[in-house]
């Protein structure tokens, strides 16, 4: 934290660009190399379960084998497989105790499931977070065009076409970095998924969908992509790949502490005196505004660094990751709408622009308390798979051993009780830009001949003015010429008569103006003005 503060305090915008460059060819090469190198050396996804056998006594204090049944006969043939002893139209394991696992994959696990963002039960027997991951796209792809420090690097292009190709070339890398690195997601279930021998399971836990009375729910291992990098890649790619995370995580904290720091001075500190009248309008001047955005920098820094280190959180997604989410969420919900409206109303209003901000907010902030949210990202599709997990049901066998009936587990005599998942997350961050959207465009329309509120020419909500547009005084100087040049038509009778084919012309013209052709008009109109007082 101290580097990334001292070099972007130092340098601003120039030194995290050139440092963002050194990172990224240094540290995301190695994860793509790492990548690449897991995509090719070890199996992308788990494949089906070989499964296991257990011994039990019987009442004559016998053991008694009872194996895992395979779903189909090409399953069984993968691992030597053979017929069921109680149940044989069935194929089970072989009993061998040197090849087993928890049989958490009956079909095999994928990398990528095609039908993942269309089909809610698209991974049955495992619940689908479709809601929850599209909202994720739409509040990723459209939170980040307000994103402070992506804007800063479009703002100091040299020209807008250079912005353009920029921003398109970096969103093909992102597809190069970023795909190979999420398959390392894929290649982590196999070396600490459930089917490992590494995985924990809840005891007290149970799942119909599973056919688990007990020990259903996995608990994940939180550091498993690191020991896999530390334990499972060759050292020197899993530490370059380390680097790159690291690098990563720099390129991102710089240009935010610096978007933070000159926002901050710039917009805040700088108008503090329009709120506070106790604080003087010259507190923030041109000649001390760089040293401000400076110091302004490090609270921002600090507290950063403090969030990271010690914020904790039940969130299913994370400490840090749940306040990456709710960021995004607060950019979505109150400044894209009003940011799409500057570039795309021909005449953007600032009452408009503030109403929207004003109702995506409080929209994203009703529905963030109003919307049940039990923590686990889910919605409450029809089906097995959409159960939470219950309780310890039975202590009798899974339903997928091979054993007799009086042994296996009957979901209907011993009931799980499992409550169906219900969380709504992603509906609220969907919600509250359409909020704004519908307001912005409310008021936009209401003040299509007028401002319903003049704002103060030199306060904080002046409007924003397009180059096509102009000023209040430019307009009204527009409005006296026209009258000053129509009134001048208002001759005698005899010059009106032999002018009114002449004056004919620019009153079409007139009516078809545009500002782009208001001064070739005015000279039209002049010429025409000469000919007449002369005729």
């Amino acid at each position: 934290a101290a580097v990334v503060l001292i070099y972007t305090v130092a340098g601003g915008l120039y030194s995290v660009a050139y440092t963002d460059v050194l990172q990224a060819t240094v540290g995301w090469t190695g994860c793509c190399a790492l990548a690449f190198y897991m995509i090719g050396n070890s199996q992308n996804a788990p494949a089906p379960s070989i499964g296991f056998t257990i011994k039990l006594p019987d009442d004559d204090g016998n053991d008694v084998p009872y194996s895992y049944v395979y779903p189909d006969e090409a399953t069984s043939d993968m691992y030597g497989g053979e017929k069921c002893a109680h149940n044989p139209e069935n194929w089970c394991h072989n009993g061998s105790a040197d090849v087993a696992d928890n049989g958490a994959y009956p079909f095999g696990d994928l990398p990528v499931f095609p039908n993942q963002m269309t089909h809610y039960n698209s991974m049955t027997p495992f619940p689908n977070a479709i809601v929850f991951n599209w909202a994720t796209i739409f509040v990723l792809a459209f939170g980040n065009l307000a994103a402070l420090d992506f804007q800063a690097r479009c703002m100091a292009s040299k020209t807008p076409k250079v912005a353009t190709y920029g921003c398109a070339i970096a969103g093909c890398l992102t597809f190069v970095v970023g795909i190979p690195f999420a398959y390392l997601g894929a290649i982590t279930r196999v070396w600490y998924g459930p089917d490992s021998l590494r995985a924990n399971f809840e005891t007290d836990s149970c799942s119909v969908a599973l056919g688990l009375p007990t020990c259903a729910l996995w608990l994940p291992d939180e550091d498993s992509i690191i020991k896999m990098l530390t334990h499972e890649a060759p050292k020197f790619l899993g530490g370059w790949c380390l680097i790159g995370i690291v690098a990563a995580s720099m390129s991102t904290c710089d240009g935010a502490i610096l978007a933070m720091g000159t926002v901050f001075s710039h917009n805040i500190m700088r108008n503090l005196g329009a709120f506070l009248p106790f604080v003087s309008t010259s507190l923030v001047t041109d000649d001390n505004l760089l040293m401000m955005a400076r110091a302004i920098s490090v609270p921002f820094a600090v507290t950063a660094a403090l969030i990271a280190s010690f914020y904790r959180s039940s969130h299913s997604a994370g400490a840090t990751g749940y306040l990456l989410i709710v960021a995004f969420d607060v950019v979505l919900a109150s400044v894209v709408v009003p940011l799409f409206g500057c570039f795309y109303a021909k005449k953007p209003s600032p009452l408009a622009a503030f109403c929207a901000i004003i109702a995506g907010v409080s929209v994203r902030v009703i529905l963030e308390f109003a919307l049940p949210k039990d923590g686990w990202l889910i919605a409450p599709f029809p089906g097995d798979e959409f159960l939470d997990y219950g309780s310890a049901a039975s202590t009798a066998l899974p339903t997928w051993l091979d054993a007799p009936e009086e042994l296996l587990w009957d979901p209907e005599a011993e009931r799980c009780e499992q409550p169906r998942f219900d969380d709504w997350t992603g509906v609220d961050s969907l919600a509250a830009p359409i909020a704004g959207l519908i307001v912005f465009a409310l008021v936009q329309h209401l003040e299509r001949n007028g401002p319903v509120n003049d704002f103060a020419p030199d306060g904080i909500m002046v409007g924003y003015l397009k180059e096509t547009q102009k000023t209040p005084e430019e307009q009204e100087a527009k409005e006296m010429e026209m009258r000053k040049l129509q009134g001048g038509a208002d001759v005698g009778d005899t010059q009106k008569n032999a002018t009114d084919h002449i004056w004919a012309e620019p009153e079409q013209v007139k009516k078809n103006e545009t500002d782009e052709g208001y001064d070739e008009f005015l000279a039209v109109l002049g010429s025409k003005k000469d000919v007449a007082s002369s005729t």
